[in-house]
């Protein structure tokens, strides 16, 4: 085995996506393309990738919320849920899923186990055989800590379902540029200059704020 960090962890998300079936890829991007309305949950670092996830596919024009922010609305019928899990055991991703069932909504589960609870909720499960930080018997061998090789084979995954939800949606570059946050592009205001004058009463200094530029 090479010594190589790099050499190392490009081997071992190798194994994973050689493992990783692509029927269950393109269900997950036929269910999407087709969603009236998105919404992703995900905890910890598999959270993170869930909210990369949720960029990508307003990128790719579609409606999509995340679970417990301020603007997500309530589960509601017809809505399709991705919900990721490593595990498929997290208490919160488990709970939305159960919630989106009974909400008349569509369950898409992510994670490494198969039988897990989250799974049971699913109507369409994508596994990715990856290692989480438990370290299960059926899990992927691996050198990196905790689960960091599922996050590192999840967002490869999950680009690939971006990649068919382009295909079937006709989104290219130039579109999905336009759909790009434009705020990031704004013009920043000027920061505010203080001026400072001669000690005042009590023998405080005396300032004024200007807005102008430097």
């Amino acid at each position: 085995m090479s010594t190589d960090p790099l050499e190392l962890i490009q081997h071992e998300i190798a194994g994973v996506l050689t493992r990783t079936d692509r029927d269950e890829i393109e269900r997950v991007a036929e269910e999407l393309a087709d969603a009236e309305r998105i919404l992703v949950t995900g905890s910890g670092r598999s959270g993170f990738m869930a909210h990369a996830f949720a960029m990508r596919l307003v990128h790719l024009d579609l409606r999509v919320h995340v679970v417990g922010e301020t603007t997500a609305p309530a589960l509601a019928a017809g809505d399709a849920l991705v919900a990721v899990s490593g595990s498929g055991t997290t208490t919160g991703t488990v709970r939305a899923a159960e919630e989106a069932v009974r909400a008349g909504g569509r369950v898409l589960a992510i994670t490494t186990d198969a039988g897990s609870p989250l799974a049971e909720s699913a109507s369409t499960l994508l596994t990715v055989p990856a290692a989480t930080k438990h370290r299960g018997a059926d899990e992927a061998a691996t050198m990196q800590p905790l689960s960091s090789l599922f996050d590192q084979a999840l967002h490869l995954v999950l680009d690939a379902a971006c990649l068919r939800l382009a295909e079937l949606r006709a989104v290219d570059n130039t579109s999905a540029r336009a759909a790009h946050v434009t705020t990031e592009r704004a013009a920043r205001p000027a920061a505010p200059t203080a001026r400072f004058g001669a000690l005042g009463r009590g023998g405080y200094s005396t300032a004024r704020a200007d807005s102008g530029s430097c």
